[in-house]
């Protein structure tokens, strides 16, 4: 924090504007800490209140449309991108489709607030085509909100942030051994976490040419095929493969019902 604060004395508005837009696009950098700093820079003097409030604002709606805008042309392809630092990128994916499939409009209100939600649903909104001034509307409020909740607590707490960047100075080198250890423990979480799932990393996949064999033969009474794009590319006119049927890949638990056990099922998507 007290680094934070040196920040924004030396360097004002434009540290805010930055670090809140690499938020906004996913790198891992502490957007709500620098709102909190910039609110105490403003209580003290450092920063005006409306200028702060219309750069983070501004910073954090540039990051979500360029995400929105590259969702809307890679889709899928972003999202697993952008979940590859979970240790099971297809669930990531999957639950975050499925939050914002049911709470689409809420979740753009919140997701600011909520770690890998932030960062995920300005894409998904692309990638299921939600019309653009509908997200950017939903993303201001989101933001406005977000920027003005931490930025108030700075604003309040002026005094006893101030006093804790003082304890951090004193104690630098202690905090400096538990930020490490911290982060040795989280490395090595990780690659437990990752050594757990990396079975279900690995999808089997068949060829196109190899199943349309296997329709054409005795074998095509055991197969069933089943389409499981996701919201946003597929809508009840959508053409499909013949004889398949569609399940919501959102709503798996009561979906699976409908599925066959005596048949090798094959799905596809987009």
């Amino acid at each position: 924090m007290g680094t934070l604060l040196l920040l924004m004395a030396q360097h004002g508005y434009g540290i805010l504007f930055l670090i809140v837009f690499l938020e906004a696009i996913g790198l891992p950098v502490p957007a709500a800490l620098a709102l909190v700093a910039g609110g105490a820079a403003t209580a003290s003097g450092i920063l005006r209140v409306p200028t702060a409030l219309l750069l983070a604002v501004v910073g954090m709606l540039l990051g979500d449309s360029l995400l929105y805008v590259l969702g809307r042309h890679l889709g899928w392809g972003l999202l697993g991108y952008l979940c590859k630092v979970s240790a099971n990128p297809e669930t990531c994916i999957l639950r975050s489709a499925e939050s914002f499939y049911k709470r689409g409009r809420t979740t753009l209100l919140l997701a600011k607030f909520v770690p890998g939600v932030n960062t995920m649903a300005p894409p998904l909104a692309g990638s299921m085509k939600m019309p653009f001034l509908q997200f950017f509307g939903l993303d201001l409020v989101g933001a406005s909100l977000y920027a003005l909740a931490y930025g108030l607590i700075g604003f309040l707490f002026r005094d006893f942030l101030a006093v804790i960047a003082r304890g951090f100075q004193a104690v630098g080198h202690a905090v400096e051994i538990v930020v490490i250890g911290a982060a040795i423990a989280f490395i090595a979480h990780r690659l437990w976490r990752y050594r757990k799932y990396r079975v279900y990393r690995v999808v089997p996949r068949v060829q196109v040419i190899e199943l349309a064999k296997k329709l054409q033969s005795d074998e095509s009474g055991k197969i069933l095929l089943v389409d499981v794009r996701s919201h946003g590319y597929y809508d009840p006119g959508a053409a499909r493969i013949r004889g398949s049927i569609r399940i919501e890949p959102n709503n798996l638990s009561e979906e699976v019902t409908k599925l066959p056990k005596n048949k090798d099922i094959y799905l596809y998507c987009t």
